[in-house]
């Protein structure tokens, strides 16, 4: 069977300066008709990273669409900045959100967070080898964080709790379980 959903008409809802939505009406593959939804958003990077000690770096902020505050890995959207670099963009966040250089720097998955409604694509990174940065690169403005490291006991009590629900980060956590087997 072909899947393939064909776009008859399409129209922008939305432009801003971090997503665009945009209505499309599509022909399905057994001929009726359709509307999609679909959030523009650019490319984005999150990281796994551990210290020296052994912890993985998570960081607390407000999240918005979830109305909480949530517990997640370092993580950030390409932009201009990157040149269509994920390994840059890995560098630029490592350094703006939590403060730290990686020497290793190694790309675990890429995958869409939200296949559903998004063309968002993510790319998980593991890096380590962690030292202080000597030049702070200024946060995004608007973006306040905590930051804390966790033991991978600490982490997996967490998920138990449900402290930690963002799927990057389960990903993370369930991917250094594995390293240490």
């Amino acid at each position: 069977m072909d899947f393939e959903e064909k776009v008859i008409s399409s129209k922008p809802v939305y432009k801003g300066p971090i997503a665009q939505v945009e209505e499309q009406q599509v022909k399905l593959p057994n001929g009726k008709l359709a509307s999609r939804e679909i959030i523009h958003h650019c490319k984005s990077v999150a990281m796994l990273a551990i210290t020296s000690g052994n912890k993985m770096i998570m960081e607390k902020q407000w999240r918005a669409p979830a109305k909480r505050v949530m517990l997640e890995i370092p993580a950030g959207k390409l932009d201009d900045r990157d040149d269509d670099s994920p390994i840059h963009a890995v560098k630029r966040e490592l350094n703006e959100e939590v403060r730290f250089n990686a020497k290793d720097i190694k790309q675990l998955y890429s995958f869409y967070p939200s296949v559903g409604i998004s063309d968002e694509y993510m790319y998980l990174y593991l890096v380590q080898g962690l030292t202080p940065v000597k030049n702070k690169l200024p946060r995004d403005p608007g973006e306040f964080l905590e930051i804390d490291e966790y033991s991978l006991d600490e982490a997996k009590q967490m998920l138990k709790d449900g402290q930690i629900i963002d799927a990057k980060t389960i990903m993370a956590i369930q991917y250094w379980e594995l390293m240490q087997k």
